[in-house]
């Protein structure tokens, strides 16, 4: 066996997926969603939605990235070895097929349900009544035609700039009277205005919407008011928005990202969406136009941009078509009188969010800007809301006199302009910024509070999963630690005077930090597995990501495997490892789970001989977090808080309606549910959320709620 072992190559690129093949087997698990009967209507639409809006993220960085690569002729093969040409090609039909299922979907299967239960979508202007006509053309001259600005194209005027993601109307028209060739001429849909417009109601009492685009198409002649129009058809185009920041080159790094933003709206053109039914030579100006290549066009069945789904979503009157809202509850250790600080004194606090509200996080900033013994707060701010408390209390904290610094990372792809506009705030308001790291982003969540007390000073510190984001923190699962343990404070100082200067730890307490220690650290907890399992001792792991495709990870993971240890993975979106492979990996399991809640925790376990230790961390397996990011994983140690997170692992392992299991054809099927009880994880964390702020009980207690000491090997079935 040994021998055996020593002869496999556990970097053979077979036993690998591709990374953006695998991401589009996520966003298909996505479009499932929206493909299943039993979820509500409106929760499929807004399924679908998501699944348009991650396409477009995709093509705007990933595929503009291999765009780039191919276009300088780097031929570098990935980990499944695919070059970048090949991806693209692999990449254009499974893109295509993706585009073609949903349509299908919104065309075939929603847009009949919306009609069965009382909301018509009326698919273009001609289908409207003579009543229904007259109210759009009222429409579009009071609130429509003041915002437009047609633009048209001849030998004086240049083909316009597109802006990305916009949605357009070209059109071909002719001067009236006059005999000369066909003009082009186009005109934006605004997105200052809603792009659903509901009708006046009519006697069956059925409800009507129709499209911004289809108004500005009826009224169309009324833009061009000396031509005739020859054909009408909306197109919108995606852009290359990776970001190129030369850090090394930049004097400011403020100035530099400010300026690379404005070029993302005019980023090389990489894929042009039309109607399937576009007059021909209309698209041809287009694609001429634009430098468009016949795989980047996408012919769509439907209307453009599906986004627009969301807002459908958020119409009024449609509850009884949607999941019912839930309302984070209250964490139980927060309940009762005293400071957030006596109650972090009596021993560790574990959070679960969304389940439990993301207020403490948010009083633990706002008491400690207030508080007159607090003498300093650090924070690492990634992604924070619009309206951000956080923000405010740092900059109240600052005011108050207390030292505040605040690495804010100016980096977070498509956070970027607003968190310029916090970093300049919090600078106005007298907290110390630092503007992430040059070659580094700082995707680590972590803040740390020092606060003079009767024996001293006193370090408390938050660690998470999850941005300082409070409204995404009602959406995205992610788990939180609020401590005042002596190690990890001392650590956290070290974290942060490491981000503002120069200064490295010889050696770290418990947290460990990517990107110099935290990729050994797994390994070696992951080699330490593989040990004991060779030795026929307890071996068991359970990784809770959103992504894993790091090479060495996987291989030390396909190791481990072939020497015995039982690996059950739960990765939300890409996995490029392979299961099944005989003397590979026999021994894991993969899980994803997509439901109401985006799963977003970190959360790794190693049996470590009957010992189990569990971690938490803001770091995926990827090359990105583990090399050229900082990140944290820090340790639950609290014996009481290490079963609610074995808790939480062993109920998603149980999962038999969200989770879908990867098979060794890699591809992802629904568990199968003979002889398992029907159990949505996700909906269990709610109930027991619910229970437990009704008890209104200090400590999770009740040995309903909590496991046995270890994961159950049921949850490896």
């Amino acid at each position: 066996m040994a021998e055996k072992e020593k002869k496999t190559d556990f970097t053979n690129p077979k036993y690998y997926t591709n990374r953006e093949l695998s991401w589009i087997l996520f966003n298909t698990r996505v479009l499932n969603e929206a493909r299943d009967k039993s979820i509500p209507l409106f929760e499929r639409l807004k399924f679908l939605s998501i699944t348009a809006s991650n396409l477009d993220e995709f093509f705007m960085i990933r595929v503009a990235s291999l765009k780039d690569m191919v276009s300088v002729h780097y031929d570098k093969p990935d980990i499944a070895g695919m070059t970048p040409q090949e991806q693209l090609e692999a990449l254009d039909k499974a893109t295509h097929d993706l585009v073609n299922m949903q349509y299908s979907t919104y065309t075939r299967s929603l847009l009949p349900l919306l009609e069965k239960n009382g909301l018509h979508v009326i698919q273009a202007h001609e289908d409207l009544t003579k009543a229904e006509g007259d109210y759009v053309d009222r429409y579009f001259k009071d609130s429509v035609y003041p915002v437009l600005t047609p633009m048209a194209v001849d030998s004086s005027r240049p083909f316009p700039l597109i802006r990305n993601k916009s949605l357009n109307i070209g059109a071909l028209v002719k001067k009236k009277g006059e005999n000369k060739e066909m003009e082009f001429a186009t005109v934006q849909v605004p997105s200052v205005l809603p792009r659903i417009v509901e009708l006046p109601s009519g006697n069956d009492g059925k409800r009507k919407v129709i499209l911004l685009e289809e108004i500005i198409e009826k009224n169309i002649e009324k833009l061009f008011l000396n031509y005739d129009i020859v054909c009408v058809h909306p197109f919108r185009i995606m852009r290359n928005a990776d970001l190129t920041i030369e850090e090394d080159e930049a004097a400011d790094l403020l100035k530099e990202i400010e300026k690379q933003l404005k070029k993302r709206q005019w980023g090389q053109a990489i894929r042009l969406e039309v109607e399937a039914d576009i007059d021909k030579k209309l698209l041809k100006f287009i694609e001429k136009e634009l430098k468009i290549k016949e795989e980047d066009i996408y012919r769509i069945a439907g209307p453009l941009d599906l986004t627009f789904l969301m807002k459908m979503y958020g119409m009024e009157g449609f509850d009884h078509l949607k999941k019912p809202g839930y309302i984070p509850q209250p964490v139980p250790e927060m309940e009762g009188e005293g400071s957030i600080f006596e109650k972090i004194q009596k021993g560790d606090i574990l959070l679960y969010h969304p389940y439990q509200t993301f207020n403490p996080v948010v009083e633990f900033i706002k008491q400690a800007a207030k508080d007159p013994q607090v003498l300093a707060i650090k924070q690492t701010l990634y992604r924070v809301s619009g309206n951000s408390p956080i923000i405010a209390a740092l900059a109240q904290a600052a005011e108050n006199g207390k030292q505040v610094s605040v690495l804010v990372e100016l980096k977070a792809r498509f956070d970027e302009e607003n968190n310029i506009v916090w970093a300049k705030m919090l600078e106005k308001a007298g907290c110390h910024v630092i503007y992430g790291l040059v070659g580094l982003k700082t995707h680590s969540k972590i803040t740390l509070v020092v606060r003079r007390e009767e024996d001293g000073i006193a370090r408390y510190v938050h660690l998470g999963t999850g941005n300082y984001n409070d409204a995404t923190a009602k959406l995205y699962t992610d788990t939180g630690l609020l401590t005042c343990s002596e190690s990890i404070g001392e650590d956290a100082t070290a974290v942060f005077n490491m981000l503002s200067g120069y200064s490295e730890p010889l050696s770290w307490n418990k947290l460990s930090l990517a990107p110099l220690w935290l990729k050994d650290k797994f390994l070696s907890l992951i080699q330490r597995e593989t040990e004991y399992a060779r030795r026929g001792r307890k071996a068991k792991m359970i990784a809770k990501v959103n992504s894993l495709c790091d090479r060495d990870i996987i291989a030390a993971l396909y190791e481990a495997s072939s020497a015995g240890v039982k690996i059950h993975l739960i990765v939300r979106g890409i996995c490029c490892l392979r299961v099944g492979i005989p003397g590979v990996s026999e021994n894991i399991k993969v899980r994803s789970i997509v439901g109401n809640f985006l799963e977003h925790s970190r959360i790794f376990y190693f049996e470590n001989d009957g010992e189990p230790e569990i971690y938490m961390g803001s770091a995926d397996w990827m090359p990105r977090n583990l090399e050229r990011r900082v990140e944290i994983l820090f340790p639950v140690e609290k014996e009481e808080l290490k079963q609610r997170v074995i808790h939480i692992l062993d109920l998603q392992l149980k999962d038999t309606v969200k989770a879908n299991v990867l098979t060794k054809d890699n591809v992802y099927e629904k568990v199968d549910k003979r002889g398992k009880e029907h159990l949505d994880s996700q909906e269990e964390f709610c109930r027991e959320a619910i229970e437990q702020g009704e008890k209104h009980v200090t400590a999770y207690s009740s040995r309903t709620f909590i496991p046995e000491t270890h994961i159950s090997d049921a949850g490896l079935q």
